[in-house]
């Protein structure tokens, strides 16, 4: 019988290989991040390294846990570049009258509704919490905007002025 209609006992179904995760930040650019943020991503590196990986490494007989390692080592080396370029920014001292990184900026729409925005890292972004990377367009739109002040803002849905209500670091 020819050597091609065999199987040996190691193989098994092929891996596939993950497509590489790409960082929102362009070739060069800062990687700003809060002090906060930071910290979060060591905690996930930790629990990662120390936990989750040994468990799937044990389970690899299993092909799903092969698969399952491989996306967690890849979210390793994706955490652990984050950590390398991080460069935290922390607080500005004194009264919270200008819009920076890391604030938190309450404003007012047209509509009277109250909307409140955090300009956090590119690693911290949580819209479901109205945090948002320092280099989206709405952050862009309200850094070094000050309390009272009006900014237009182009929404896909259309343009809004929006009143900045309230600015405060954490």
């Amino acid at each position: 019988m020819s050597k091609a209609f065999t199987r040996e006992e190691t193989d098994g179904p092929d891996i596939p290989d993950l497509p590489p995760l790409t960082s929102a930040l362009a070739p060069g650019a800062r990687n700003y991040i809060t002090a906060a943020g930071v910290q979060k991503l060591r905690d996930e590196l930790q629990q990662l390294v120390e936990i989750a990986r040994p468990r799937l490494a044990d389970a690899q007989d299993d092909p799903d846990a092969k698969r399952q390692l491989a996306r967690l080592d890849q979210r390793i080396v994706q955490l652990e570049e984050s950590l390398q370029s991080a460069e935290v920014v922390t607080s500005p001292s004194g009264p919270a009258d200008v819009v920076r990184f890391g604030a938190t900026v309450k404003v007012r729409e047209s509509n009277g509704a109250e909307v409140s925005y955090r300009i956090v890292g590119v690693d911290e972004i949580d819209l479901d919490r109205g945090w948002v990377s320092w280099l989206s367009p709405i952050a862009k739109a309200l850094v070094n905007s000050k309390r009272g002040q009006r900014v237009r803002f182009k929404f896909p849905a259309g343009e809004e002025t929006l009143e900045i209500v309230d600015i405060r670091y954490e």
